[in-house]
């Protein structure tokens, strides 16, 4: 059991590791479109937080597989909140009554 639980934690540790440093190399400018891109992969990150839930055994199994589908279902939504509000940048933007060409 003990050398269960360290492996588990190792393959976390490494895993927030590997994922901060892929993130960090990323530019500014490309972090929007890789969040609405990734909603997909998140979702797939829940069910797995759900399926390890289902094994779960103890208190303190039970409040990790709660805090892993809590964090999973947090980058789903924000994923999907981040395309919304790029979405809506691409909208076009009501008149406001004046056109250019017209001089005041």
């Amino acid at each position: 059991m003990e050398l269960e639980l360290l492996t588990a934690v190792t393959v976390f540790v490494l895993g927030v590791l590997v994922g901060f440093e892929v993130i960090s190399k990323v530019p500014a400018t490309l972090h929007t479109p890789l969040m609405s891109g990734a909603n997909s992969i998140h979702g797939i990150v829940v069910i797995g937080a759900m399926l390890i839930t289902a094994t779960a055994d103890g208190v303190f199994g039970y409040i990790l597989a709660f805090v892993a589908v809590a964090f999973g279902a947090m980058n789903v939504v924000g994923g999907y909140v981040v395309t919304d509000r790029m979405l809506h940048m691409f909208k076009a933007r009501p008149d406001s009554g004046a056109k250019a060409g017209d001089k005041a």
